[in-house]
């Protein structure tokens, strides 16, 4: 009468590269980081049409952003790394938008959902801002009008390989503030 033990389908995040033995375990400051950074993003929904909707349902049981380690929003930008803007953006909007993208501490990262965010969409008028991208930085941009949850965690999964992989010091290269400079951010 022996016991059957099933096997987990549970599977543990692997460590990242470096030295262990017996009792340690040694890797680099920039791996280990870009590890915890990845796991504990903090997004900041800035959600004006129908995206919001999108996002709802990608928190919601069904999807669950939770298990991506982004599961407390944030609604303050000193608490929050990620700015994920869902929705049309009218052009009164553009400076309240770039005041919440200002007053994010570093490391920081833009997510664009939807078509709104990304180019205007379809409201090609003088009143709605054609694209996030003319006055703030975007990391990741999300296609669709709106787009699914699945391709809201897919947009999540790229900015934690983005998290994962950034360098401690890759803000302070000449490249990165040259970029903040076309935006006329300092």
């Amino acid at each position: 009468m022996g016991i059957e033990v099933k096997k987990s389908k549970i599977e543990v995040v692997s460590a990242p590269t470096g030295h262990e033995g017996p009792g340690f375990f040694a890797t680099s400051l920039d791996k280990a980081v870009g590890m915890a950074r990845k796991n504990s993003l903090w997004p900041l929904p800035f959600a004006t049409s129908c995206c919001g909707i999108e996002f709802m349902a990608t928190m919601a049981s069904h999807y669950d952003l939770g298990r991506f380690g982004a599961e407390r929003l944030s609604f303050s930008p000193r608490q929050a790394d990620l700015l994920m803007v869902m929705g049309t953006i009218a052009k009164k909007m553009g400076p309240v938008l770039r005041q919440v993208y200002e007053q994010m501490a570093e490391p920081k990262w833009v997510l664009s959902m939807g078509a709104c965010a990304s180019s205007g969409g379809i409201f090609d008028t003088y009143s709605v801002l054609q694209g996030i991208d003319r006055i703030i930085p975007v990391d990741v941009y999300i296609p669709g009008c709106p787009p699914r949850p699945e391709q809201v965690l897919d947009g999540i999964l790229q900015i934690q390989k983005l998290a994962a992989s950034e360098s401690i010091r890759r803000r302070d290269t000449p490249e990165y503030k040259e970029m903040l400079a076309k935006y006329g951010l300092e």
